[in-house]
């Protein structure tokens, strides 16, 4: 008998029997049994959640950083001559626009069919080739030459993308509880800011790079190859799902399943429950959430894209621009994680996701009504990456707990995040650079936009305390470590509670 079973006892004979399911695509899966003893807050489940962090974090983080990198560079590449060199000059910017936004149209369409259909692969190998597939799409846009070449490869990198980013907050939560998924995924998303950062610094060395090739051709090259062996490293590194993977020996796969049961028994596996596909799509709650999303993606994206063109603004060179976007993202970095750990601690997210939004919305107002001071306006721009980031983070871990079950994520956090993609869209065609260098419309929007989100965060949080309140009167108030079995019902079970 191992120490870990000496000093908690073996498990129920019954519970360690292995149960085979049905999967809706007609494929038996084999769930691994719940266990019958708690481990919360003891040595092991320390130890169980340090491997954990060690392994999965450390490639979920550098994955996106990279994702973002490749989204974004655009902004990077406008100022070291794409325009000129591919686009005719663009002079009115809106060809740049419509490159930029080409992304976020076939990652808005496939988000939703990726995140469902991932279910049915291992983790290691849908996120390690979805990383091989953007990553040659960002490489492969150093070899544009035209408007449509770069709109090809761009629409591509979408595809991909969309194969990855509503994935890994579904995955995160299969090794994670409620309590610890806000900071994780503060330090998944944080890596945005550290990618929006990371950057700038790479645009500047690129800025004077003397090569045979534009400086914005070799950007691409140098933040596209890296991706692609990233996704090979994922694919061999990468943990499977908790019942499966090799990763972990027998004591810590017992306390893992129990972790996962912890709060919430739902349909795990290799399986999809079209009951919960439909229950998402039914769900007000999760478009409202796209409503915050999409506001907060509106700024996100305009700031990614344009923030060292309006730094330009300020008077400064190209290059002094480029150098410029990296304390703002730096910081943003910071207050996001600060922020996703008080709501982890607290478990509260709504108000502390309503409250970065008004920082966002401030920070456009001052850029609205202080046109000629350079120092409140570019400490606007940090009101404005630390209240943004801090929104997007924030949201989508209150959203991935709340939605009950494993289909029920997979369908409902691709659909707000497609929703707040289109905020994506809008963000990429309201910085024409015939408005420059005041970008009032741009702003304006932007500046509204977080505020809504802001209101929706209250809705929200009201309207999740309500209906906690009424099930408390009705069904009693359960044991927060309790089992909830939402298998059939998803969050709509009578003993589930949603984090406020």
């Amino acid at each position: 008998m191992s120490a870990v079973d000496r000093e908690k006892g073996s498990y129920d004979e019954k519970a360690s029997l292995e149960q085979t399911e049905q999967g809706g695509n007609g494929v038996e899966v084999t769930e691994a049994p719940l266990p019958a003893t708690s481990w919360a807050g003891t040595a092991e489940e320390k130890r169980l959640v340090r491997k954990l962090d060690m392994r999965i974090m450390p490639l979920t983080c550098i994955l996106y950083l990279f994702a973002y990198l490749d989204r974004t560079n655009l902004g990077n590449a406008r100022l070291q001559g794409l325009p000129q060199d591919t686009l005719g000059g663009d002079s009115t910017g809106v060809l740049f626009d419509w490159v930029n936004s080409a992304f976020f149209f076939s990652y808005i369409l496939c988000q939703v069919p990726a995140s469902v259909t991932s279910k049915l692969f291992p983790p290691r190998i849908w996120l390690g080739c979805a990383a091989v597939g953007w990553g040659l799409a960002s490489t492969l846009m150093s070899t544009g030459f035209n408007f449509p070449g770069m709109i090809v490869a761009r629409v591509f990198l979408g595809i991909f993308e969309a194969g990855f980013g509503p994935g890994i907050p579904l995955y995160l939560s299969f090794w994670y509880t409620k309590h610890e998924m806000g900071t994780r995924m503060a330090y998944w998303f944080g890596f945005a800011a550290v990618a929006g950062a990371f950057g700038g610094l790479i645009a500047f060395g690129v800025q004077h790079a003397q090569t045979a090739i534009s400086n914005w051709r070799l950007l691409f090259i140098i933040e596209g190859i890296p991706t692609v062996l990233l996704g090979f490293i994922t694919m061999w590194l990468l943990p499977n799902r908790p019942e499966e993977t090799s990763f972990l020996n027998e004591d810590e796969r017992r306390i893992q399943l129990e972790r996962r049961s912890r709060g919430l028994k739902a349909d795990v596996g290799r399986v999809v429950n079209k009951k919960h596909i439909y229950a998402a799509f039914m769900d007000w709650r999760i478009y409202l959430a796209g409503v915050i999303y999409f506001g907060a993606n509106c700024a996100l994206a305009s700031i990614s894209a344009f923030l060292p063109t309006i730094i330009k603004t300020f008077g400064v060179t190209n290059a002094r621009a480029q150098l410029l976007t990296v304390p703002p993202y730096a910081v943003s970095a910071v207050v996001l994680t600060l922020t996703a750990y008080v709501s982890d601690r607290l478990q509260s997210r709504g108000i502390p996701m309503s409250c970065a939004a008004c920082v966002g919305g401030i920070g456009y107002l001052l850029l609205l009504t202080v046109p000629d001071d350079n120092h409140v306006r570019y400490f606007a721009v940090f009101c404005i990456t630390s209240g943004t980031y801090t929104v997007i983070g924030v949201t989508i871990a209150w959203t991935a707990h709340n939605l009950g079950s494993e289909t029920k994520k997979a369908t409902g956090i691709p659909m707000y995040m497609a929703i707040g993609q289109c905020g994506s869209v809008l963000g990429s065609h309201i910085y024409p650079s015939v408005e420059g260098p005041r970008y009032i419309k741009g702003f304006a929007v932007s500046c509204a936009l977080e505020f809504v989100a802001a209101i929706c965060g209250i809705v929200l949080t009201i309207s999740y305390r309500l209906e906690n309140r009424r099930r408390n009167k009705k069904y009693g108030v359960p044991d927060p470590d309790a089992a909830v079995d939402t298998t059939e019902l998803a969050d709509k079970a009578p003993m589930f509670r949603y984090v406020l």
